[in-house]
C-alpha cells in the first residue's frame, strides 16, 4: 500500500534498500545530505555529483530529468540520524529559473522488488531553486522518511547553509561545476503525473525537525517548553484510495489518495473599470470546495505575516535612517546647538514619520484586502473549519467522510487585532494537543486564578474533543478520558450527559492503569498488523477506529510506569490512531525532571487563554492564539452532541 504524503507527515520504511525515483519534468541536480542528531551536515557525509557517493547513499554524477537516489540504510555511518534528500536547479542548463515556472516534483520511496512505499508530491513552489525534498531519518532503531518540500531561493548555497555546512557556498560551487561538465540527458517519464498546481497558494505543512514548515505555526519563544518538537511531528501517513476494512473497523488512519484533477477556483465577479475584483470564497486551485478554502486560509494566513514583516521592516529603516541622522546632525559641533541643529533634527523626524506613514498607508491597505476576503470566506466554512457561532453548524449533519483539516482556534497580529485567520492543522492529527491550564506566560493568563485556569483549560479541551467528534463520521473517532481525581467533572458533563464518550471517565490509579494500558495494548497490536501487513490477525472485538485520550490533572494518579505508557502513547499512538489531548500545568510534573521534556516537546501546545506563543514559518511572527469558545448560553455543543451520539448508535446497529 503506498502512502500519499503531504508536508511534515512521516511514514515508516520498512526496507532498508531503497531506491527514491525523482520526476520533475525538467534536469535537476540530486544531492544526498547527512546530518547529525543536531541536524548539522558535514562535508564527509555529502554526496553530489562531484562526490556521487557517500557510504549508504549514491547519487547521480550529472543533472538528470529522472534521477535517483541508491540508499542502502544499514550501510550508513552510527553517526548519520539524518538523510536530506535534496533537488536543486542546475544554473546555466536552459531550464526554467525556479522551481515555481515548471510542473511540481513528484518523489516515489521503491523497495528493491519494485513496490512503492510512499509518493511526495512538492507542491507550492515558486521563486526557490533548491529543495528538501524528503528526509530519511532514525526512530528508536529504525529508518522513516519525512515529507519535507523546504524550498530555497538561494539555491544549494543557502540551503547548506542553513544546514550548518561549513563553508556552503564553496561547495555549491564545486557542485555547479560538476554538473556543469555533463550535459543534462533525459531520462523516462515518470511513474506518475504529479497534481496540479496552476495558482494553487501552498498548502500549510508541519515543521520539519529542525526548521519550521508551512503546516502548523509552530512554537516560539524563549522558555523551552516553547520549543518545536525535535522528533517528527506526526505519523499519519496518507493512504492508497479508501482504507481498509477490517473486523471491527478501519485500520488505515488517512485521508484517500487524490485520484481526479484538481478544480479550478471559481471566477472572480466581474468589478467596475478600474476597480479590484472583489473577493471569492474558495479562491485557490483544489481536488474540493473544502480544499480550496483550506489552501486560500493558508494563502491569506502568509499574505498577512508577509504584509506586516514588509510593514515592520519599512518602520525599522526608518528608526535606523533616523538615529542615523541624528548621529550626523550631533557629530558636526556647528549643527549640535542653534537654528541649523534643530532644522537638521526636525527634518529627520519629518522624514521618519513620512517613511512610516507610507509604510502603514501600504499596511492599512493590505490589512483591507485581507479583511474584505475573510468577510466572504468566514461565513462559507463548512463545520470543520468554522467557529462554534458559525451558521453552518445549526443545519450541522454527521458527515460521511473525515475533512482534510480541522479548526483549533484563531490567530492574529497587533497590527491588526480584528483580522482573525482560522488556525487549521491536518487531521489524522499528527501530534498530540496539549492544553496548558499553567499561569506563566501570557499577561491573560497571570490575569486568571488557579482554579479558573484549570478550568477554562479543560472546558477548551472538551470543545476540541466535541469538534473533532463532530466531523468525524458516525463510529469512526472514539473519546476516551482520564480524570484521576474527578476534578473535570463539570467541564465533562456535555460529553457525559450526551452519552458521546466511549466509557465514563476513568478515575482514581486503577482507572489510569486500566485505560492506558488497554490503549497500550492497542497501539502494540495495530502496529504489528499494520507492518506485518496482517490486518485480518486482529481481534475481532478490537475497536480500530480512531481514539482520542483527554488526560486532565497530569500527573496526579500517574505512576512511573503509567509515565512511561503516556510517553508511549504519544509517540507511537499517531501513526496508528491513537491521539493525546492533554490538560496539564508543565510545573506540576516537575518532579520527574527533564523525562518528560520529549513528552512536552511532542504535543502541540495550546492555551485556554490567548498567548503569543506561535509562530508562522515565513517569517517568524509571533502570533497571538485565541482559542474556540462557544458563544455563551448557546445550545450548539449540546444539539451537535446529541446528534453524534444518536448517529453512533445508529451505525452500531
Amino acid at each position: 500500500m503506498t502512502a500519499e504524503l503531504v508536508r511534515g507527515q512521516n511514514h515508516p520504511l520498512p526496507e532498508t534498500l531503497l531506491e527514491v525515483r525523482v520526476s520533475a519534468g525538467h534536469p535537476v541536480v540530486a544531492c544526498a545530505a547527512g546530518a547529525d542528531e543536531g541536524g548539522v551536515v558535514r562535508e564527509a557525509w555529502l554526496a553530489h555529483p562531484g562526490a556521487p557517493a557517500v557510504p549508504g547513499v549514491e547519487v547521480p554524477a550529472e543533472a538528470v530529468q529522472a534521477p535517483r537516489f541508491a540508499v542502502d540504510l544499514g550501510a550508513v555511518a552510527e553517526a548519520v540520524h539524518r538523510i536530506h534528500l535534496l533537488i536543486a536547479l542546475p544554473e546555466g542548463a536552459g531550464g526554467p529559473a525556479h522551481f515555481g515556472a515548471t510542473a511540481a516534483p513528484f518523489l516515489a520511496v521503491i523497495t528493491p522488488d519494485g513496490a512503492e512505499i510512499a509518493g511526495f508530491t512538492i507542491t507550492g513552489l515558486d521563486s526557490e531553486t533548491a529543495v528538501v525534498a524528503l528526509e530519511l531519518y532514525r526512530r528508536q532503531g529504525a529508518w522513516k522518511v519525512r515529507a519535507v518540500g523546504q524550498g530555497y531561493a538561494g539555491g544549494l548555497a543557502q540551503l547548506l547553509a542553513d544546514h550548518g555546512l561549513d563553508r556552503a557556498r564553496e561547495t555549491a560551487d564545486r557542485i555547479r561545476s560538476a554538473t556543469a561538465r555533463t550535459a543534462p540527458r533525459t531520462e523516462p517519464a515518470r511513474l506518475r503525473a504529479p497534481a496540479a498546481t496552476d495558482g494553487a497558494r501552498p498548502p500549510a505543512s508541519p515543521q520539519p525537525a529542525a526548521r519550521p514548515g508551512p503546516d502548523t505555526p509552530v512554537p516560539t519563544g524563549g522558555d523551552d517548553r516553547n520549543a518545536p518538537a525535535a522528533a517528527a511531528p506526526g505519523d499519519g501517513p496518507e493512504g492508497a484510495a479508501g482504507p481498509p476494512t477490517v473486523p471491527g473497523g478501519r485500520i488505515d488512519y488517512a485521508h484517500p489518495r487524490r485520484s481526479a484533477p484538481p478544480v479550478p477556483p471559481p471566477a472572480a465577479p466581474a468589478a467596475a473599470p478600474g476597480q479590484p475584483a472583489g473577493p471569492v470564497a474558495g479562491d485557490a486551485t483544489g481536488w474540493s470546495m473544502e480544499e480550496r478554502l483550506y489552501n486560500q486560509i493558508w494563502g491569506m494566513f502568509e499574505d498577512l505575516a508577509r504584509t506586516v514583516a514588509a510593514y515592520r521592516n519599512a518602520v525599522e529603516f526608518a528608526e535606523s535612517r533616523l538615529d542615523q541622522e541624528l548621529d550626523r546632525a550631533l557629530a558636526d559641533p556647528r549643527s549640535r546647538i542653534g537654528d541649523a541643529g534643530d532644522a537638521a533634527r526636525a527634518a529627520a523626524r519629518a522624514k521618519c514619520e513620512q517613511l512610516t506613514a507610507l509604510a502603514r498607508q501600504s499596511l492599512d491597505r493590505d490589512l483591507a484586502q485581507l479583511t474584505a476576503e475573510s468577510d466572504v470566506v468566514e461565513p462559507a466554512l463548512p463545520p470543520a473549519y468554522a467557529r462554534w457561532d458559525n451558521p453552518s453548524w445549526h443545519a450541522y449533519r454527521v458527515p460521511m467522510e473525515s475533512p482534510m483539516a480541522v479548526r483549533l482556534g484563531d490567530l492574529q497580529l497587533p497590527e491588526s487585532p480584528e483580522l482573525r485567520i482560522p488556525f487549521l492543522i491536518r487531521l489524522p492529527l499528527e501530534r498530540g494537543l496539549w492544553v496548558d491550564s499553567g499561569r506563566a506566560g501570557s499577561e491573560a493568563a497571570i490575569m486568571v486564578d488557579e482554579a479558573r485556569m484549570r478550568r477554562l483549560a479543560m472546558d477548551c479541551a472538551v470543545s476540541h474533543a466535541a469538534r473533532l467528534l463532530a466531523v468525524h463520521p458516525a463510529g469512526d473517532y472514539t473519546v476516551q478520558v482520564i480524570d484521576p481525581a474527578g476534578t473535570g467533572a463539570a467541564s465533562l458533563a456535555p460529553l457525559v450527559r450526551s452519552g458521546a464518550l466511549a466509557a465514563p471517565p476513568a478515575t482514581g490509579a486503577q482507572g489510569v492503569t486500566t485505560t492506558l494500558a488497554r490503549l497500550t495494548q492497542r497501539v502494540d497490536l495495530v502496529t504489528m498488523a499494520m507492518r506485518g501487513g496482517a490486518p485480518d490477525a486482529l481481534p475481532p472485538d478490537l475497536d480500530t477506529s480512531e481514539q482520542l485520550l483527554i488526560v486532565n490533572d497530569f500527573p496526579h494518579g500517574f505512576d512511573d510506569r503509567a509515565v512511561t505508557q503516556l510517553r508511549y502513547l504519544a509517540d507511537e499512538g499517531p501513526q496508528v490512531g491513537v491521539h493525546l489531548l492533554m490538560v496539564a500545568d508543565r510545573e506540576d510534573a516537575s518532579a520527574y525532571g527533564p523525562v518528560l521534556d520529549p513528552l512536552w516537546r511532542s504535543l502541540l501546545r495550546i492555551t485556554p487563554v490567548p498567548d503569543d506563543h506561535l509562530a508562522d514559518p515565513w517569517v517568524r511572527h509571533s502570533w497571538t492564539y485565541q482559542p474556540p469558545t462557544v458563544p455563551e448560553g448557546s445550545e450548539v455543543l449540546r444539539q451537535v452532541l446529541d446528534q453524534v451520539t444518536a448517529a453512533r448508535r445508529s451505525w452500531g446497529h
